[in-house]
């Protein structure tokens, strides 16, 4: 039996959408992959919840995701740190 042909790639294309709760009501909300820039180090989500909740959510580079969950305007953009 090949289980792995079941399974998607970890390493494919990330998810169109992902559910998370609200930090504010616990309704579950889905969030839509947001389209970013060739450069980035992260894999941005964002949705609202019903309750009009902002809800956000990111996958890679830790300085990164960081900067973009506590940035809570529409004007967040990735700065470049080298990491050597």
């Amino acid at each position: 039996m090949n289980h792995s042909a079941s399974k998607p790639d970890p390493m494919s294309k990330p998810a169109r959408t992902l559910t998370f709760k609200c930090k504010k009501c616990t309704k579950p909300v889905t969030l839509f992959l947001q389209k970013v820039s060739a450069c980035s180090h992260i894999t941005p989500y964002q949705g609202f919840c019903k309750c009009g909740e902002l809800v956000r959510h990111a996958t890679g580079d830790k300085d990164a995701v960081e900067s973009f969950v506590s940035s809570v305007d529409g004007s967040w953009a990735h700065h470049h740190h080298h990491h050597h």
